[in-house]
């Protein structure tokens, strides 16, 4: 029995979808740091989201070799591995001013690191819009 997919359902399709629920999610944590004031939440949303960006990172990699993207497609893993590159060592040099904790339980994020990680997610989710509706914009898609 062969499975028939709509002509619309690519891979790329599917990453870019994804990865607008990975930005609004990204957008969440943030919500969640910023009302236990940078402590980490203790909430099953809050680990598997943490979980589901980080491994986003490398599912964004594996996405830039092993489908076909448009141009304006690859922008998106392009972002992302960008993003999460800087975000590991900006929230490495914002943790070191502070101190590195002994444990998680007293990890503090910094604000500076939440507003850095909401504003990306902002930007990303628009990014993933425009590539999603770029077939029906007048655009170049070569």
């Amino acid at each position: 029995m062969q499975i028939s997919f709509p002509d619309w359902l690519t891979p790329q399709f599917v990453y870019i979808t994804l990865s607008a629920v990975v930005a609004v999610l990204i957008w969440i944590e943030g919500e969640m740091l910023k009302k236990t004031d940078g402590k980490l939440p203790n909430s099953k949303l809050f680990k598997v989201s943490s979980l589901l960006d980080t491994a986003w990172f490398f599912v964004s990699v594996v996405m830039l070799y092993l489908v076909d993207l448009t141009p304006l497609a690859i922008a998106v893993p392009a972002a992302y591995g960008v993003y999460t590159t800087f975000g590991w060592v900006y929230g490495t040099r914002l943790l070191k001013r502070k101190g590195i904790p002994d444990s998680p339980k007293d990890l503090v994020i910094p604000t500076k690191y939440i507003a850095y990680s909401q504003s990306f997610a902002l930007v990303f989710f628009a990014l993933c819009l425009l590539v999603l509706s770029a077939p029906w914009l007048p655009i170049a898609q070569s």
